[in-house]
Parts: C-alpha cells; sequence; structure tokens
C-alpha cells in the first residue's frame, strides 16, 4: 500500500495510476480552467493570526450538519467515481465511516443508494434533476428506503465541455464490441489499474444504479447523461416539490449569489453549500471562500452553509470555517485517495486533512472548530473578498 503525506503525494500517484481519460475527468474543469484554479488560488490568499500564549492541548473537531454528528469537519463530498477503483463508492463510504464522517453518493454514482448506505449509516443522497417528476419521485424513495439520512439537490451545472487541455472521450452507452473497442486502448495504456479490475473478475460497467427508469432499467452513463441534456432545468416550484416530498433533513447545493440563497432558505432548505461545482460551472466564477462571509451574514441564522471547491489541506478547512461554514465537502482530495490506494487510500486523505485541521487549530490557539471567527484569518490580498450578486 503505497502511503502519502499529502495531497499533492496522492494526486501524483492517482494520474501516474489512471488511464488519461480517466485522469481528465476526474481533473475536470472548464474552458480555460480559470476557476478550477481559482478554487486554489483563493485558499493561498487567505492567512492566518498565530497565537503562542495559552494554546490548546486537546482538540474538539465535532460539529454537525444536517442532522449528522461528524467526528470533524470534512465531508466526502458526491462526485461519480466511476473507473477510478474497483473499491468505488462503496470503499469511499467505509473510509468515511471509520474517519467519523458522512459522505454525499451522486446520482452518476457506480455504487447504489442502499450499498453505500450499508457501509456509511450516514449517507446523503445527491439528486441530479434528470428525466420526469414520475422519474425522480421513485429514485427519491428508493433513497429513502435505502437509508439516506439526507438529500441534496445539485443545481449548478452548464453542460459546457470544452477544455483547453482536453475532454475525455463521451461515456458510453452500452456495451456493444464497437463501444468497447473505442474505450480499450484507454484501458490497457494502465495495466496496473486494468488488472485491479481483472483480479475482481470485472471491468468498470459505467453504469448509473441511480438513475434507474421506471421500468427499472439502469442505464449506462452516456445514455443518462443524454437525458439530463434533454430534461428541462428545474423552476423554484419544482425544488418546493421536491422539498416537500422529502421528509427528512435537504440541501441545495451550487448556490453563489444571494437571491439564491434567500429563495433556498423560502423553499425550506435546512442547508446550503456554496460551490461553483469544483471548477465545473461557468469558468470565470470566484472561489466560494471569497463570497462566503456575505453569504454568511445573509442566510446563516437561518440555514446551515457548507462549501466546496479546493480543499487540500486541513488549513483550508480551517479558513472556510472561520469565514462562517459549517463544515466542507471534499471532493478531488477524496478521488486522489481512492485512485491511488482505494479505502485506504480515502481513508490516508482524510486523516491527513483532519490532522491538518488539529494542526491550524493549534496554531493559532483554538480547541473548538466551533470557536473559530474571521478574526483568526487574515487576507493576504486587500481585495480578496468578493461581494456576491444580488
Amino acid at each position: 500500500m503505497i502511503r502519502f503525506r499529502n495531497l499533492a503525494e496522492a494526486e501524483r500517484v492517482a494520474k501516474r495510476r489512471l488511464p488519461r481519460a480517466v485522469w481528465l475527468a476526474v481533473k475536470a474543469g472548464n474552458e480555460q480552467g480559470w476557476t478550477l484554479d481559482e478554487n486554489l488560488r483563493a485558499a493561498s490568499e487567505l492567512g492566518f493570526s498565530p497565537q503562542i500564549f495559552d494554546r490548546p492541548t486537546s482538540f474538539d473537531l465535532s460539529t454537525s450538519v444536517l442532522g449528522i454528528d461528524v467526528d470533524f469537519p470534512v465531508l466526502v463530498s458526491p462526485v461519480g467515481a466511476q473507473a477510478i477503483h474497483p473499491d468505488g463508492e462503496v470503499g469511499a463510504a467505509r473510509a468515511a465511516a471509520r474517519a467519523g464522517t458522512a459522505i454525499g453518493l451522486s446520482s452518476w454514482s457506480a455504487d447504489s443508494v442502499a450499498d453505500v448506505a450499508r457501509a456509511n449509516e450516514n449517507t446523503i443522497f445527491q439528486l441530479y434533476w434528470v428525466g420526469s417528476r414520475a422519474e425522480i419521485e421513485a429514485r427519491v424513495e428508493a433513497a429513502r428506503r435505502g437509508g439516506a439520512k439526507a438529500l441534496i439537490v445539485t443545481l449548478d451545472w452548464s453542460f459546457t465541455p470544452r477544455r483547453d487541455w482536453g475532454v475525455p472521450p463521451a461515456p458510453p452507452r452500452d456495451r456493444k464490441l464497437r463501444t468497447m473497442a473505442q474505450l480499450a486502448p484507454h484501458a490497457i495504456s494502465r495495466p496496473a489499474w486494468l488488472a485491479s479490475y481483472l483480479r475482481r473478475g470485472r471491468i468498470p460497467e459505467l453504469r448509473v444504479p441511480n438513475l434507474f427508469e421506471l421500468d427499472g432499467t439502469v442505464p449506462y452513463f452516456g445514455k443518462a447523461w443524454a437525458d439530463f441534456e434533454a430534461t428541462t432545468p428545474p423552476t423554484w416550484d419544482d425544488v418546493k416539490w421536491l422539498r416537500d416530498l422529502w421528509d427528512g433533513p435537504f440541501m441545495v447545493k451550487g448556490v453563489g449569489t444571494l437571491r439564491d440563497a434567500k429563495l433556498c432558505v423560502d423553499l425550506g432548505a435546512d442547508a446550503i453549500s456554496l460551490s461553483n461545482h469544483g471548477g465545473n460551472n461557468i469558468d470565470g466564477t470566484p472561489s466560494p471562500l471569497r463570497q462566503l462571509p456575505y453569504l454568511v451574514d445573509a442566510v446563516g441564522d437561518q440555514v446551515d452553509i457548507m462549501m466546496d471547491g479546493g480543499i487540500r489541506r486541513g488549513s483550508d478547512v480551517v479558513k472556510a470555517l472561520a469565514l462562517g461554514a459549517k463544515a466542507v465537502f471534499a471532493g478531488r482530495a477524496y478521488l486522489y485517495g481512492l485512485a491511488a490506494g482505494g479505502e485506504e487510500g480515502v481513508y490516508q486523505v482524510l486523516q491527513i486533512l483532519r490532522n491538518g485541521i488539529r494542526e491550524t487549530m493549534f496554531g493559532i490557539g483554538r480547541s473548538r472548530v466551533t470557536d473559530l471567527t474571521k478574526d483568526d484569518v487574515v487576507p493576504l490580498n486587500p481585495n480578496f473578498f468578493v461581494h456576491p450578486a444580488h
């Protein structure tokens, strides 16, 4: 088992191990990648106010989000882990459970809600608006029966396929010989990756069980994606219907304006996540870190606020919490761990983040994450903060 000391090492191992097509899907981003880089840049432009006297000797990193108690304020982000490692989302869920945190499960995952919830009782299902209301209602009911503790609806995908550094091949819509022949060169380019699947007697299916159709058919990723592109984006009334349909904790993910944040409050959301979809939304969107304090001031007393994008170190988590986030989602961070070492790799990543939080808390003299405030951070750029649009 490869051991890595930080996320940069995990990323390098993941890049070496994955076929180029899969790596491009993990890296993702849009157009020139400005927002992809911006998420990392913003974290580097925020510093700390260190304390040297009366430093804590014990730490409480625990918090609660969406009614779920977690041991530290990092949740595994809902990301479809298709073809990254045979351990898949179930392995990531086990790692998160061992670390004492929750996992978000994407509609695009290769493993079902029920399978993942058996591995981690604190599973949060992320719903994409794909298909008809009848199909969406059936998937919500399946998530409820499968054991999901909370529901996320993600609304910020922009359908921009252009990337200056290359776009992965279109995901398969079937397993016909022609399709497999097109994908084979990518698979055999990384024999160790392919062997990890073959040892378990299978190859990546690239099906999406959580986007099943009304007749029970489990579509291939490409077919479901075509359905997604053909689906009319939901209105506020649609999301209100969804919120009324789900009787548990409910989050809207992808918020970036004051208006949208207030509309989420109006429809009865329990939480919102500030997000530019990890740089996959419109290129040119600022990091959620830059907008976080304004949105916390506007609605933070009415909903839990989380964020994602650019989380690579425990210090990044502390910065987000100091600006008012309740917790963060980590997406690419966990994917790097999964690609590099399966379940154990994800666990290592989570431990790296946890240790980084504790080390940073020691440096700034805080013992509890719930005590963090804006006084604990220092903008290193006088124009760091960006007021969100109304």
